[in-house]
């Protein structure tokens, strides 16, 4: 997600998950092959597992780039074909490259062929108006062909014109029946759903007819969620159960950042979240976001937003 899953917000989702798998916005060919390396690959150690995203549809631009992931540590991969974008598509990558599979299989060995890493892709489940089920499955089975062995299948179709990329998610319509045929069709690949999927349950619900979920916007506006799910889904034995200690653990990564001398509130706005649903979030969430308060340290502001939760302080 652009401007949103950057290394900060990855760092903090990590403290939340550990065995999630993270990944990156979605970052050009351009960018990395004309532009600064380090500011779009750098990440934290914590991080891992984490997949770096390519926007791109140059074989050996993308082969390029897939050795600096290889090279800077990532543990994946992923190809976007599902960026419905006016201007990824002058870019001509994202969503329409699933009108040319035969170049998306180019793509995917270019890459296979350059690293070890395993190699992934992205995409949506039709173009347009046409929802015919013959022609995701026919790009399914081109692109694996060429071998790749893990589709992320966000169940709706790409409007390409006269839609801007919110109302893609929003207004063509959820099909994710489409996703579980494309498993029973490719039992041998790994299928991953992505789109729509709000609670705990739907995800356990899917993970019968699917290998995976892949959760966006839900998980960055409601981020505790996070916290279940190495012991609901991996079945890890224990997890994070206090907000508070989180939020300790953000302001101690804030710190760090303020001596290597990046502003706090880099990091700051991605944990908003955090207290949804608590008494006292919104005055919370107003004490971190407070710009008179942006020249304190994180530790200062933390102790003002901790007792903002607190009804009778925050009324003095």
């Amino acid at each position: 997600m652009m401007d949103w899953t950057d290394r900060h917000c990855r760092y903090f989702h990590r403290l939340l998950t550990r065995r999630t798998l993270l990944y990156t916005e979605m970052v050009t060919t351009g960018a990395l092959l004309h532009g600064d390396v380090p500011r779009h690959l750098d990440f934290n150690a914590e991080e891992h597992p984490v997949a770096l995203q390519l926007g791109g549809s140059e074989p050996a631009d993308l082969a390029a780039c897939a050795k600096l992931a290889e090279r800077w540590g990532y543990d994946e991969v992923n190809l976007n074909c599902g960026c419905p974008s006016e201007r990824v598509q002058r870019g001509a990558f994202g969503a329409c490259l699933m009108a040319e599979p035969a170049l998306v299989a180019d793509c995917v060995k270019a890459m296979r062929d350059a690293v070890a890493l395993p190699v992934t892709v992205k995409h949506r489940i039709g173009l347009d108006r046409d929802e015919d089920y013959g022609f995701v499955r026919d790009f399914v089975g081109q692109v694996a062909a060429a071998g790749c062995e893990v589709f992320i299948v966000h169940a709706r179709n790409a409007w390409l014109k006269g839609l801007s990329p919110k109302e893609n998610r929003e207004i063509p319509p959820l099909r994710h029946e489409v996703a579980h045929r494309l498993k029973r069709d490719f039992p041998s690949l790994t299928i991953v759903l992505n789109g729509g999927l709000a609670s705990d349950e739907q995800i356990a619900e899917h993970l019968g007819h699917v290998d995976g979920v892949m959760i966006g916007r839900e998980a960055y506006h409601h981020p505790w969620r996070l916290a279940a799910w190495d012991r609901r889904f991996f079945g890890a034995p224990e997890g994070p159960d206090d907000p508070d200690a989180i939020e300790a653990a953000m302001v101690g990564y804030m710190q760090r950042l303020v001596a290597a001398g990046e502003p706090w509130t880099r990091a700051s706005r991605h944990m908003m979240g955090l207290r949804n649903g608590q008494s006292g979030a919104r005055r919370w969430r107003q004490a971190w976001s407070d710009p008179a308060w942006r020249t304190l340290s994180p530790v200062e502001v933390s102790v003002r937003a901790r007792l903002a939760l607190q009804p009778a302080v925050a009324e003095a």
